[in-house]
């Protein structure tokens, strides 16, 4: 077999066994699963939705868009310690988001803007389930 042969028959075999490797043996319609949202959007009327329910190992992204900065932290104000994954979020300024580290304790997790703590608005919740 010449070389122009044999590289002609090569690259029929790739093509064949490429193609054997993408055909479907179930005929199983695929349904993709609802992925939750694990977002909260602040904005100057405060954040939404005030309650985000998430499973364990989850990260929720907040995202700034507001016109001015905020700093997304656990409550109790201002100690923030009872859900700390919650502060890696912290400082978000104009058009920025972030994520919480993993939340791997099943629990509820109450958040707030330090810099406008009594602010209802931007008080939320985290259920970890």
């Amino acid at each position: 077999m010449s070389r122009s042969a044999f590289g002609s028959w090569l690259a029929a075999m790739a093509l064949a066994v490429a193609a054997a490797g993408c055909s479907k043996s179930d005929n199983t319609p695929v349904t993709p699963s609802p992925t939750p949202t694990n977002t909260i959007t602040i904005t100057s009327a405060g954040v939404t939705p005030k309650t985000v329910t998430v499973t364990r190992g989850s990260q929720v992204t907040f995202v700034n868009n507001d016109s001015r900065r905020h700093d997304m932290e656990s409550d109790p104000h201002p100690e923030h310690t009872d859900c700390p994954e919650i502060n890696q979020v912290g400082v978000l300024n104009p058009q920025q988001n972030k994520q919480t580290g993993n939340l791997v304790i099943a629990r509820s997790c109450g958040f707030h803007d330090h810099e406008d703590a009594l602010n209802a608005g931007l008080r939320g919740t985290i259920v970890v389930q």
